[in-house]
């Protein structure tokens, strides 16, 4: 009895210590637990607290050198919504424009060559009759050069003849527009004066198209993104084969200097055999906007410019209302009960995303300056340029900017500025661009949106019809 007792006390005595020994095992492995997920937690805001430190603002060379400022603080307007209603475009902006040009054949009537073009003003063909007078004397060639331009309701707006279909030392241009105190005004050009900072260039139409690496050794690389950008707007569609033949594309370019952009003047698409002009392409320098180009027969090509600022893959989003979050779906396959559905809430997307693999080249779409350079929340990091004119044109979500971009820069069209990237609020590697006026948002794609960037001014049609003269090639009878 004595041996069963202890027995029983024995397994007693056992069965407590182990029952204590899980219960001191299960607390320490709670504690291990919670030390454990301390730990993550620690872990987690020293990761945040690192990408902080590289969300810095950028540097403002104005402010001295090594001084840094917030993102935020260099003007605040920068990012401020307008509504798109405060818009106002230039009311002399012309959106019925047109150039009409040619060689019209000499003969004894030279002074009447207004009114054999369509311009029908008596008050400037008197004008026009009493300034030619020793013009026609310098006369070389068959046929007088001509370019004029006529806006709403065919009104003249400028003409530009030229002494002969001849460049070369002698060359001289005419261009005559209506003067906004009344009456007419007459500027005479020299293709001598022109030509001093003047350089033509021809380079086989297939390497611009296909292979435009080897225009690196010819052209600053701006140029050649510019000059392709050029040539896809203005190619003949309705001529597929033209690629498989001999012909150039004829450049008339500025290379600058310290002073200067280098600038393209001209382009044409040339047919070497004939001298037959497929397409061309004239440089518009402007007042308070930025310049532009315009093809001999008036059309703008600024729009394109400006909505494609890199190669892209698509198109993933444009400016309308998106949804700002959707709801989260059961894990279970279990019937449960569906609560009421709430309203869905949106957002405004103002501006464009495009589609691209991170690390694609971003490029300035006009020429402006560098006012923000740096992290900006749901932009990421970001580049914002101002131009002339009110404009403001964003690049957002870049993983990485130029290394000799800085804050105050003045950048050139073509210019590499950034690169694609997903920071800030992004779920896919794209650029989001913004183009603004006067801080409104502007979409560029919709086809109502007229910008003055994008048309002919009344004051610089003359600008036009000279450069076509003067820089294209002669005009064929």
């Amino acid at each position: 009895m004595v041996n069963k007792k202890v027995s029983a006390y024995h397994w007693l005595v056992k069965g407590v210590l182990i029952l204590l020994g899980c219960t001191f095992l299960s607390l320490g492995s709670v504690a291990q637990a919670q030390t454990s997920q301390t730990s993550k937690a620690n872990q987690t805001r020293k990761k945040v607290l690192v990408q902080n430190t590289k969300q810095v603002g950028f540097k403002d060379k104005s402010a001295g050198v090594g001084t840094k400022s917030s993102s935020m603080s260099l003007n605040p307007s920068l990012f401020q919504k307008k509504d798109p209603s405060e818009l106002m475009l230039d009311s002399d902006a012309n959106l019925d424009y047109r150039v009409t040009q040619g060689c019209l054949r000499r003969n004894f009537n030279e002074d009447n060559l207004p009114s054999s073009i369509g311009i029908d003003n008596r008050q400037f063909a008197e004008f026009f009759k009493s300034q030619t007078k020793g013009f026609f004397d310098r006369m070389r060639g068959d046929c007088i050069p001509y370019a004029a331009a006529f806006t709403t309701r065919n009104r003249f707006d400028s003409l530009s003849i030229m002494n002969g279909p001849v460049l070369d030392s002698k060359t001289e241009v005419w261009t005559f527009t209506p003067s906004a105190f009344g009456g007419f005004l007459v500027q005479q050009d020299f293709l001598r004066n022109e030509s001093k900072n003047l350089t033509e260039i021809r380079v086989p139409l297939k390497e611009v198209l296909y292979d435009p690496r080897k225009l690196g050794d010819k052209l600053p690389v701006e140029l050649v993104w510019e000059l392709n950008s050029i040539i896809k707007q203005i190619y003949p569609e309705d001529n597929n084969s033209l690629e498989n033949t001999n012909s150039i594309v004829r450049l008339i370019v500025d290379f600058g200097d310290r002073e200067r952009w280098a600038q393209i003047w001209a382009v044409e698409i040339i047919d070497p055999a004939n001298k037959e002009v497929f397409a061309n392409a004239f440089w518009v320098e402007r007042n308070e906007l930025p310049g532009g180009f315009f093809t001999g027969n008036g059309e703008s090509l600024e729009r394109s410019f400006w909505t494609n600022p890199l190669s892209y893959r698509r198109i993933s989003r444009g400016v309308g209302m998106v949804r700002a979050g959707s709801a989260k779906r059961s894990k279970s396959n279990a019937a449960v009960a569906q609560p009421a559905p709430t309203k869905q809430r949106y957002r405004a997307h103002m501006g464009i995303d495009y589609a691209a693999p991170i690390g694609t080249p971003i490029f300035s779409v006009a020429n402006g300056k560098v006012v923000h350079l740096g992290f900006s929340g749901a932009f990421g990091n970001l580049i914002v340029l101002e131009h002339p004119g009110g404009y403001h044109t964003y690049y957002a979500h870049l993983s990485n900017y130029n290394t000799e971009l800085e804050l105050g820069n003045e950048v050139r069209r073509g210019l590499e500025i950034g690169y694609v990237g997903i920071t800030g609020r992004s779920t896919g590697p794209h650029l989001h661009f913004e183009l603004r006026k006067d801080g409104i948002y502007v979409d560029p794609y919709a086809s109502k949106t007229q910008l003055d960037l994008w048309s002919m001014r009344d004051s610089e049609s003359g600008q036009l019809t000279r450069e076509v003269l003067l820089l294209g090639s002669p005009v064929l009878k």
